[in-house]
């Protein structure tokens, strides 16, 4: 969503400060990037396919680096299918989808957790909803039974009460996405562009809608939709076709046909004259897009458009992104985009202004500047650099079973062809610049539709009605058939982490190293010994501005060049903080290793600080730290640890968020010079890399560049002396006018050490808070449904162990919902402790989810790093399916009870204080009442 594009103005990182003038000198040659050609034919996913007789539609691929398998059921209905009256029924029924069918009733993903399924999930949009996990190949068949079985045998499971609540549910998901900043633009961007047309409302729909619907319509809903012939099922991973189509045969070979879904009628309008709609929000600046809508991803010019938007606002170096940003500062970020759906599309240009700056002025010069994009084209290298960049971006996106499954099955669906996505790549790589300015020119330059968001009060906001219960509908009598008892699941074997080796670079930084053959990607973390919490006392925000200059410019190279370099090889260059470590990441296919570690280390070792860029970045965060100050989230994470560390203690630092805006706008080049000298160097790295090449080939490519590197004068030095000192129980509410939910955030520092192994205490949070089974979100979510998702957990840190619940609430349940946390949390700590079946489900589980866990570079890359920042040995893996099947509800039981203590919680909430303060006075706990503002420099303090 364009409002989320203003926190990646600070995402991209590297390090390390010479004083030298910010000059732009020679840069040092470059290796050469592999044919974009080379790339181009790493992309393979092959694929059989067959057709049921009943119509169903199975695309097969196999992949045999781990055995497991990603199931994809994409059904070929989507809110472009809702009639006038009945918005958000296509996402309602996704969520009803989730809770049980005839043979196999109760929460869908209780028998999957079992099974030990990952990536397990479903998704609604406009043109389909979609239905997806990932389970050990042995769980195959029960994962095909229940998928099934949800296709054929699932109205009886919908009851009144099956309805109520999961509409609660979508509702509260509806009010947490427009309670955010910018929330409520998509609603205007789809009336705007496509009016009454199928596009032209949002797939979350109207609360009136929402509340009207009846058990009549959704089962309605149900057989004109969910026929197997209007389906696709993709299977990817341990399996071919051959073993794939008995199980499928067996298992949706009696569903019978439905009735197939009609695509509805697109045009692609065209508005009379343009337009401009001026909305009010509690946002930190004016943001302002020009929108179109454009033709569907069939369209032979959606490709060009596509390029052509990455080209003028989606590369780094866009042209708006090089002129409204870095050069003239009109604005913090700037982007355009072509979104293109089955049957139409929008294209998108915005920005978001640096304060003061007149809207006006930006939306001349975003006309100015895409006015000449049309008129001369983009270049050639432009082109190509659109087209390095999405196919590295495809080649590492390919490597998890479940993208590759919803790649086949989205090409099947919308374009009648499983390989799709290749011919579009294919069709990019080979994309002329007269090409993409031609489609621009026949579709930008008709009148544009202008959304312009100031600081302000919202309208009223449009809640759902006060709904009496509906009498219980009569249940339809439908035969079982044949199904049988759900399968069985057979022996799946415990994993074996990839083999971890560890070296020396020539100058002593560590080298931890796994290798994986499937996919050709290297991936690596530079982990530095630095974190939030090495922040200087009094100097909130030095290392987040520290690191948002990395990328910026180093000694030989300006920001321009360095984004054009790494889109020239498809390298991601980033990095971000912890409370204890500092991040700097590289990802680039393993064709491009040695450009990509040369570009990689300029960055890390030589940044040059350039006035210029301090003074543009410093703008950009303070930006950022005022939307931190208006989003939920943001305010919460502010408050929150100078209750649980007290002032004395580094962790309470996490309390800055961004930045202290005062500090911030004062910061010298020489402040952030000196954090990078003192924190970014050699002594404090360790380096983590995942490759598909040999040890020896990426060391040699890391001493050719880090080999030599040496810091200078004296590293920085963090002083953890001062325990945690959290405030006695209290809500501190802070107030947030006219937001349609509260988020609640409560916690509590446990007495556990965080040198210890807390493999028992996660397992029992596992039960109470960890996952969506959990008694926490099974309270809030599903039983009362006065949340789209509650719970909560440990955070492991290096020197404390806080516990944390994060709960989202509609408003008018905000006390309520606090009174349920504190009795769930109470008696699973006293008096219903972990059940015999919670037990079997936790330990079966997450030993079983083991063989798709590993499945990814990068997830191979995050295990290495907390296995070295816990001091677990590097085959910790190996062995914990072991330490899963000896623990007992007894052991987890007593890790729980010395662990938390309720009546120790301290609690933030965020809300309307006029309609939450009431809510609060009966709860027992005194309650202070503050102001946004009040967080920007200081949090709560525990001596309050």
């Amino acid at each position: 969503m364009p409002s989320m594009r203003l926190l990646c103005t600070t995402a991209l990182i590297a390090l390390a400060a010479p004083a030298l003038p910010a000059v732009a000198q020679q840069a040092p040659a470059a290796t050469a990037p592999a044919p974009l050609s080379t790339l181009v034919d790493q992309v393979k996913l092959p694929y059989e396919q067959f057709t049921l007789a009943n119509g169903l539609r199975v695309i097969v691929h196999t992949d045999r680096k781990a055995p497991v398998v990603a199931l994809s059921v994409w059904y070929d209905v989507g809110s472009k299918h809702e009639p006038a009256g009945k918005t958000g029924f296509a996402h309602l029924f996704e969520h009803l989808m989730f809770n049980g069918s005839q043979n196999a009733p109760g929460d869908f993903f209780e028998p999957l957790k079992q099974v030990g399924a990952t990536d397990l999930n479903g998704t609604t949009y406009y043109d389909r909803t979609n239905y997806f996990e990932t389970v050990p190949r042995p769980a195959l068949e029960r994962a095909l039974f229940l998928e099934s079985d949800r296709m054929g045998w699932l109205t009886p499971a919908i009851t009144q009460g099956v309805l109520d609540e999961q509409r609660g549910v979508v509702q509260n998901e509806k009010r947490q996405g427009d309670n955010q900043p910018y929330g409520l633009v998509d609603y205007t961007l789809v009336e705007g562009l496509f009016g009454n047309g199928p596009y032209g409302h949002s797939v979350i729909g109207s609360m009136a809608d929402l509340d009207r619907a009846s058990v009549a319509d959704v089962k309605g809903w149900f057989r004109d939709h969910y026929g197997p012939n209007n389906a696709v099922l993709a299977l990817a991973g341990d399996i071919d076709a051959a073993e794939a189509r008995p199980l499928v045969e067996k298992y949706f070979g009696k569903i019978p046909r439905g009735p197939k879904s009609e695509l509805p009628k697109v045009s692609i309008p065209t508005l009379p004259a343009a337009k401009t709609v001026v909305l009010k929000d509690r946002v930190p600046a004016i943001q302002v897009t020009r929108n179109w809508a454009i033709p569907g991803l069939n369209d032979p010019d959606a490709a060009a458009l596509d390029v052509f938007g990455q080209v003028l606002g989606g590369l780094a170096s866009s042209r708006l992104a090089n002129a409204l940003v870095r050069e003239e500062k009109l604005a913090v970020s700037a982007y355009a985009y072509a979104e293109t759906f089955s049957q139409a599309g929008t294209f998108t240009i915005g920005a978001t202004l640096q304060p003061g700056v007149d809207p006006a002025k930006v939306e001349k010069r975003i006309d100015a500047i895409l006015a000449e994009l049309i008129s001369k084209g983009p270049t050639a290298d432009e082109v190509q650099r659109v087209a390095t960049t999405s196919v590295s971006d495809t080649i590492k996106g390919l490597q998890s079973t479940r993208a590759q499954a919803a790649a086949l099955a989205e090409g099947a669906l919308y374009s009648n062809d499983p390989g799709f996505f290749r011919k579009r790549l294919e069709e990019v790589a080979k994309m002329t610049p007269a090409k993409a300015r031609a489609a621009a020119a026949k579709w930008l330059t008709r009148p544009a539709f202008t959304i312009i968001v100031e600081p302000g009060e919202r309208e009223a906001y449009q809640e759902a009605a006060a709904v009496a219960p509906a009498k219980p509908a009569a249940e339809e009598a439908i035969p079982k058939g044949d199904r049988g008892a759900m399968p069985d699941v057979g022996a799946i074997r415990d994993i074996r982490f990839p083999t971890v080796t560890r070296t020396r670079l020539a100058n002593g930084i560590e080298l931890i190293y796994a290798q994986q053959t499937a996919v050709p990607v290297t991936r690596m973390v530079l982990s530095f010994d630095t974190g939030a919490t090495a922040d200087p006392d009094g100097k909130p925000g030095t290392q987040n501005l520290t690191l948002s200059l990395m990328d910026e410019g180093t000694t030989s190279r300006n920001s321009i060049a360095i984004a054009e370099a790494k889109e020239r090889l498809g390298a991601e260059i980033g990095g971000g903080s912890s409370a204890d470590r500092t991040y700097l990441s590289l990802g680039v296919p393993s064709a491009n290793l040695g450009g990509g570690v040369e570009l990689f280390a300029d960055i890390v070792r030589h940044p040059a600080f350039a006035p210029a860029e301090v003074e543009r970045l410093r703008a950009t965060t303070l930006t950022a730290i005022q939307f931190e100050l208006s989003s939920p989230s943001g305010l919460a994470n502010r408050a929150l640890p100078g209750l649980l560390y007290g002032p004395a203690n580094p962790y309470a630092k996490l309390a800055n968020g961004s930045g202290d805006p005062a500090v911030v706008a004062k910061l010298s080049r020489d402040e952030l010079v000196a954090f990078h000298r003192a924190w970014i160097r050699p002594d404090k790295a360790k380096v983590f890399v995942v490759s598909d090449l040999p040890l020896a080939q990426v060391k040699a490519a890391l001493d050719a560049r880090f080999g030599d590197w040496q810091g200078e004068g004296a590293g920085g030095v963090k002083a953890f002396t001062a325990k945690p000192q959290q405030a006695s129980p209290r809500i501190v509410l802070v107030d947030r006018p006219n937001s349609p939910q509260s988020l609640i955030v409560a916690g509590q520092m446990t007495p556990l050490d965080p040198a210890s192994d807390l493999l028992v205490a996660i397992t029992a949070n596992q039960v109470l808070g960890g996952g969506f089974l959990s008694r926490i979100n099974m309270d809030l979510r599903e039983a009362r449904h006065w949340s789209y998702g509650a719970g909560g957990g440990f955070n492991w840190l290096e020197h404390a162990v806080p516990y944390a619940v994060n709960a989202p609430v509609q408003a008018d349940r905000t006390g309520d919902s606090i009174k349920a946390i504190r009795d769930d949390v109470r008696a699973f700590l006293t008096t219903s402790g972990v059940t015999p079946a919670e037990l079997a489900r936790e330990i079966t589980g997450s030993t079983r989810e083991l063989a798709g866990r590993f499945e990814t570079a990068n997830a191979v890359l995050g295990a290495m790093q907390q296995n070295d920042i816990r001091h677990r040995p590097d085959d910790y893996y190996d062995s914990i399916a072991q330490k899963y099947r000896a623990l007992t509800a007894a052991q987890l039981d007593a890790a729980a009870r010395g662990a938390l203590d309720v009546d120790r919680f301290v609690w933030v909430v965020v809300g309307d204080a006029a309609k939450v303060r009431p809510q609060l006075d009966s709860l027992g706990l005194p309650v202070e009442v503050i102001s946004a503002s009040s967080l920007a420099g200081k949090a709560p303090s525990a001596t309050k």
